[in-house]
């Protein structure tokens, strides 16, 4: 064996002794640590838990006060149409080729001016020769008449017999017959040509144009619509109860998305319409401005309603049993005051609010505001809050 043999073996038995005492000192530093939270965990047991002591802020809700009302007064608004008071659809009564159009959609036509022309040519040469047929027969009317003195003036001579002037009268008669043929005939193509030809039958507006030049139109065709300018109707439609109080001659004021228009109430149908369940009440608007045709227009009126009650924001409602709504009545008590509910029954919304009757009194404060933060029969302390100013200006709305 060697010296350096002899080395190694030592310094591998020092390090055995080395390696047990940290075994032991880890296993002491365990128990050790088991032993305060075993500690700590039985001192918390007899504690108890640790509660966090929080003084919680008042509670705070809007009320608005009561204000009992024996009727009040709604807003209707019943809508219609503006309508131009006549429209017509043009076409010819005969068929033809389209040789004139003279109007196109916008242009504004006066009375009586020519819009659209057919081919007249044809009735035109036809309207000659029966002229032309008119002269002949009255010649021949004229030599006629001739013949029939001659005659007469023979028979008084006793040159010839009754029979030869009845013959000159009978050709006179049958000459007159042939003028007034005739006259009719050249009427008729002077009808053709006049019916050749769209007027406008009224100062307006061309709405539509369906055909041009060179067209084959047949009879009925339609080729222009026009709309009256300057004068309008509006239809609208309305309960027979409010139609009652509408006054014939009486001028109403008729709201447009343009402005507002005055319009005279010519008359009120007096038949309900079966799927609407309304009449019509028919307004003249003579001045309509910068009103269109088709526009809708507006009708509102007030109606008095006599059912007793109170004004009360939707906000302030929630949905109760049996079809009712509930309010809630901020009630006074002993230490402060009190979340009542009372059922109450809605007789009319509009807009934020509604109309309501129930078990209310004059001047109790109903809460409208902070519903989500009380429950029935809850108590607080201290005032309930002074009223919001959006439920003061619901107070104040109220008629």
């Amino acid at each position: 064996m060697t010296p350096s043999d002899d080395y190694q073996g030592d310094e591998t038995r020092e390090k055995r002794p080395t390696f047990l005492k940290g075994i032991i000192f880890l296993v002491i530093l365990c128990m050790a640590a088991a032993g305060l939270m075993y500690a700590a965990t039985q001192l918390r047991s007899a504690e108890g838990p640790k509660v966090a002591s929080v003084t919680p802020d008042p509670l705070t809700v809007s009320v608005m006060p009561v204000r009992l009302a024996s009727e009040f007064r709604i807003d209707e608004t019943f809508s219609g149409l503006a309508e131009a008071r006549r429209k017509s659809q043009l076409g010819f009564s005969s068929g033809g080729r389209i040789d004139l159009m003279s109007a196109d959609v916008g242009d504004r036509v006066k009375e009586g001016a020519t819009l659209a022309r057919l081919d007249t040519r044809s009735l035109a040469a036809q309207l000659a020769s029966s002229q032309a047929v008119v002269q002949e027969a009255r010649a021949a009317h004229s030599l006629a008449l001739n013949t029939v003195e001659r005659q007469r003036t023979l028979k008084l001579q006793g040159h010839v017999s009754q029979q030869r002037v009845d013959e000159a009268e009978a050709q006179a008669n049958t000459s007159m017959a042939r003028i007034e043929a005739a006259r009719a005939q050249a009427d008729t193509l002077r009808v053709q040509i006049d019916l050749a030809r769209i007027t406008a039958p009224f100062d307006g507006v061309v709405t539509s144009r369906m055909v041009d030049e060179g067209a084959i139109a047949g009879p009925g065709t339609l080729i222009l619509e026009l709309v009256e300018a300057g004068h309008l109707e509006a239809k609208i439609g309305l309960p027979a109860v409010s139609a009652a109080r509408l006054k014939t001659g009486d001028t109403y004021k008729l709201i447009a998305d343009t402005g507002t228009v005055d319009a005279i109430l010519r008359t009120v149908t007096g038949v309900i319409d079966a799927d609407r369940r309304t009449v019509t009440a028919v307004f003249d608007i003579e001045n309509p401005g910068e009103l269109p045709a088709g526009a809708v227009v507006r009708l509102s009126m007030e109606r008095e309603v006599n059912e007793p009650g109170f004004w009360v924001p939707v906000k302030a409602m929630s949905t109760g049993s049996r079809g009712l709504w509930t309010v809630f009545v901020a009630a006074p008590s002993d230490t402060g005051w009190r979340a009542e509910p009372r059922p109450v029954e809605m007789v009319h919304s509009e807009g934020g609010r509604g109309f309501v009757r129930g078990p209310v009194q004059e001047g109790d404060r109903v809460i409208v505001d902070g519903l989500q933060r009380i429950a029935p029969g809850m108590l607080r302390t201290g005032p309930p809050c002074a009223p919001s100013s959006s439920v003061s200006r619901a107070s104040r709305s109220s008629p």
